[in-house]
Order: C-alpha cells, then structure tokens, then sequence
C-alpha cells in the first residue's frame, strides 16, 4: 500500500477525532472511496496506539468504529485461502518455511530472525497466519511425540517473536502470534507438559491482551481465561517466581477489563 493513501487514511481518522459529535457519518460518506480493509486496519493500528499512551476513551472509539466499518464492508477476519492461487500460497508457505527454520536453527534468536521479518513484512497478514494454523495443526497432529515436542518449541519462539516485532502492521503481527501459541498448544498440554503449557498459556494472555482485531472485552476475557488456567500449575508453592509475574499479568489484564467497560 502506497503511502499517500496510508497518509490519507490518517487525515481521516484525524478528521473524524476531530470533528464535533454526529458529523462522524458524514465525514465518512465523503470519503467512501477510502472506506476499505486497509482502512479498517489502521484504524485499528490508531486504536492500539492511543490505548498503548493511556488514552483509553479514543482507543474505545476508535475500536468501535473498526467494528462497525466490519460489518458495514462485509469484511470476514478469517482468511479464505481459497481466493489465492497455488502460486501465492505456495510463496507464503515457503517464507513460513524459511522463518522457522530460522526460529530453530538459531535457537530464537532475534537478530537472525528479524532481518527475514523485515524483509517480507508484505508477508506478515492474515494469509500466513491461517497457512501457519493449517500447516501446523496437520504437522504436530501426525508426528511422533518427541518430534511434535519439537516443532511445537520453536513455533513458541517465533510466536514470541513476532509478538515483539516493531516493523510491519501490529495487528497482523499479533494475529500471527496468537495462532502460533494455539497450535503450540496442541502438543503443549497440561497433562503431557504442564510447564510448557501454562508458559504458552501466559504468553497467549499477553497476546490477546495486546491484540487489536476483534472484540476489546472479548480479548480481555481470552486473556483474564488463559491466566486463570496458567495459574494452576504456577501455584505459589511450587514455582513462586512464575506465579507472581502471572499474578503481575491478570492484575494488569483486570485493570484493562475494567477500562474496556467504562
């Protein structure tokens, strides 16, 4: 996307900020020929922003209108993988390849696997997410234990990964992580591997703390959830350092629960 239109994007979002109670209709009828998924996301992308220094009123706002603009456009956040030719999918799948093998030769290390992400940032959207989710629910689901153990670790780290990653859209990023964690989560279980379950569990809260798409209150209570069960292996008896620092995480997820209500 060119960075006139990004521009033209923030100057309405701008505008709509601005602009007295009740004109908000009308300023987005003159500007139909902007209204699209693009549009959506940065308003998203603005959302997280104002949310991030504190201005929790503009990110509800803002994040209502996204909501809103969803629905209006018809735009499904799921990914139909099926309106992509073999040849883009193909391109996709490969990057994923190539950034997990990165993951797993460098032990997660950030300055190996960022280059990579830096340089296919067009890449990093809901298209590699679902392709992500398919691969590795198919993969982990027919290997052996040991090499599911395996896989699942550096999908952990590469979901952490890109959690943190600066460049690209956030929310997509965040997108990315979140379907990471979940396949993770089907090799990691609390019976098999419970330390690596409730980890992925906390990382998985953090996530959907920080996520932009989808429902504010919904996110917060996926996150206020995964705690919730991570904290019943992190009990203060046993590991007392985890379980204060996920005591940390849903105090700080609770704060947001009750900014998202208000």
């Amino acid at each position: 996307m060119n960075e006139q239109r990004q521009q033209a994007y923030l100057n309405l979002i701008r505008s709509l900020l601005d602009s007295p109670s009740g004109e908000e209709s009308e300023i987005l009828a003159a500007n139909q020929q902007l209204l699209d998924a693009g549009f959506v996301q940065k308003v998203e992308e603005v959302a997280q922003m104002c949310s991030q220094h504190g201005d929790e009123n503009t990110a509800n706002w803002l994040q209502t209108l996204a909501m809103q603009l969803r629905e209006v456009l018809n735009l499904d956040t799921k990914v139909d993988l099926q309106s992509l030719s073999q040849e883009e999918i193909q391109i996709y799948y490969q990057f994923l390849m190539q950034v997990l093998h990165a993951t797993a030769d460098s032990s997660g290390n950030s300055q190996v696997v960022y280059p990579l992400l830096a340089k296919n940032t067009d890449k990093l959207d809901g298209v590699l997410a679902e392709i992500l989710r398919r691969w590795g629910t198919n993969t982990l689901g027919k290997a052996k234990a040991d090499e599911a153990e395996y896989l699942a670790e550096f999908i952990f780290s590469f979901s952490s990964l890109i959690a943190q990653f600066p460049l690209g859209s956030k929310a997509s990023n965040m997108e990315i992580a979140i379907t990471g964690y979940e396949v993770a989560l089907t090799v990691y279980t609390r019976e098999a591997l419970p330390q690596e379950w409730a980890g992925t569990q906390n990382n998985l809260a953090i996530a959907y703390r920080e996520r932009i798409k989808g429902d504010k209150a919904d996110n917060i209570e996926n996150a206020i959830a995964a705690l919730t069960a991570a904290l019943t292996v992190y009990t203060r008896e046993a590991l007392p350092q985890k379980w204060a620092g996920t005591q940390n995480n849903l105090a700080i997820a609770y704060s947001h629960r009750i900014s998202a209500i208000r």
